[in-house]
């Protein structure tokens, strides 16, 4: 006998502790296969813990190096539970974020939680 199907839709989103081991397990992997990675965190909601049903996942890599490729494979955030932004950029890069006063910068400062490494502290 066939199941009855439901006439409602639940939909489930993962807790920010899913997103968290997700992320920080993509991150590890990420430093493992390009040694030019310095450090990867998020910021937003998922690091603020004010994410809710439907948030992504910002996230930021500091890389010593050229900036991969839009389609390397091993950057690929498809695999985390969430969909998810990722701002790369390079040490020279992030280092003259920091030294502007962008709120961006700013909000990087105060929010971001590195999952793999640390910000390279500046010259």
């Amino acid at each position: 006998m066939r199941p009855r199907s439901s006439s409602t839709s639940v939909v489930r989103w993962p807790t920010a502790d899913v997103v968290h081991a997700a992320g920080r397990a993509w991150a590890e992997a990420l430093a493992a296969v390009d040694p030019s990675v310095v450090a990867v965190g998020c910021f937003g909601s998922f690091a603020r813990g004010t994410d809710g049903f439907g948030s992504d996942l910002d996230l930021v890599a500091i890389v010593d190096g050229p900036r991969p490729g839009a389609t390397a494979p091993a950057w690929s955030t498809t695999a985390l539970p969430v969909p998810a932004d990722l701002l790369v950029y390079t040490v020279s890069e992030w280092h003259a974020l920091m030294a502007s006063d962008r709120r961006l910068a700013r909000t990087l400062e105060q929010e971001a939680r590195w999952w793999m490494g640390a910000p390279p502290p500046a010259p």
